[in-house]
């Protein structure tokens, strides 16, 4: 397919520099396009390729200063990466061909509701009493539990489990792996030292447009709702422990552990590998930096705090500097106190 750069251009009401007239027939990456590619520039680091590119055109920031001659035709706009993500979601609609039918062998319970344009894969497992909504996709050996109710468009991919009495909303995505109300982490201590399990009564909730990615586990409540809100993106391998709320539009990067009870708020970032404790709230628009150990709450909204245990992502920065510099100093203060030591007596 040929798409006009004209009527790119318009889609995601940018400017053209350079040739107007010319087709794009593929999306490539700006360090290996080839004539034809549709690429794009948002890291500073990749600008060099700007200048290498074979690619008929490339989406770049309105503020970007060629520093060097370019080959290919420009298209401005205001963010180049959130233009490119549209062009690639447009692109996926026009070449993805929707699953639907029911494969066999597969198993649905008695008493589930199916909507319309439904996609049921081979060995999948749907129990009983159910509400599936209408072009929903359930992938070969997704498991869903008794009492579910998943929402229109969403997809479960393979492997995919979902435990019993889970709630997802419209446009959820599950992707291979994801586990949804596994029962959570909750042991009573016995006088022996032995530990007797709680039993974990509640559900998960996600909202809508919620993604979960690979092999991410979300545990049920103990009572109540583990609860997801509207737009929050997960990565693959994050656990979230029973009891958990997070805000709408938050961002959680791989291999971080959210502990029982917590609260996230809405838009914050929490980077790869962070940890939080259990029982502590997070402030709206909190930015977590990489391997965090968060073990307070954060009461000031669009924090950016970073460590093990996490504070203010600056004051962190001068303590790494003071750290390294451990060594130097330690040797002046022994310089010093030899000297010190050294003084004559006074008389």
């Amino acid at each position: 397919m040929e798409f006009p750069i004209k009527q790119i251009a318009e889609m995601l009401q940018g400017t053209i520099e350079g040739n107007s007239e010319g087709n794009v027939n593929n999306i490539g990456k700006i360090e290996s396009a080839i004539a034809g590619d549709l690429c794009f520039l948002s890291n500073p680091k990749y600008e060099k390729y700007v200048y290498e590119s074979e690619a008929t055109a490339i989406i770049v920031s309105n503020e970007f200063e060629p520093k060097q001659d370019i080959k290919a035709t420009l298209i401005r706009v205001e963010d180049p990466y959130l233009a490119f993500s549209s062009i690639l979601k447009f692109y996926e609609q026009l070449t993805k061909v929707a699953k639907t039918g029911i494969e066999q062998p597969s198993f649905q319970g008695n008493d589930s509701s199916w909507g319309e344009d439904v996609y049921l894969g081979a060995f999948s497992y749907v129990g009983a009493n159910c509400k599936i909504g209408n072009n929903v996709q359930i992938y070969p050996h997704a498991y869903i539990g008794d009492h579910c109710e998943i929402g229109d468009n969403s997809v479960i991919y393979a492997g995919a489990k979902i435990y019993e009495k889970c709630v997802l909303g419209k446009h959820c995505v599950l992707q291979a792996g994801a586990v949804v109300g596994s029962h959570g982490f909750g042991f009573a201590p016995q006088e022996d030292g032995s530990f007797q399990a709680v039993p974990q009564l509640g559900n998960v909730m996600l909202e809508d447009f919620v993604e979960v990615g690979a092999n991410t586990t979300i545990d049920c409540a103990t009572m109540g709702s583990t609860l997801i809100k509207k737009g929050t993106k997960i990565d693959n391998l994050v656990q979230i422990a029973h009891n958990v709320e997070i805000g709408e539009n938050t961002g959680i990067a791989a291999q971080s552990g959210i502990s029982g009870s917590s609260k996230i708020g809405d838009k914050c970032i929490i980077a790869g590998q962070v940890g939080i404790v259990g029982h502590i709230s997070i402030a709206n628009g909190t930015t977590v930096g990489a391997q965090s150990g968060v073990s307070k709450s954060i009461k000031q909204e669009g924090s950016f705090i970073q460590g093990s245990p996490a504070f203010g992502y600056k004051d962190n920065l001068k303590s790494q500097i003071i750290f390294r510099k451990l060594p130097e100093l330690n040797k002046q203060i022994q310089e010093l106190r030899e000297k010190i030591l050294n003084l004559p007596a006074a008389e």
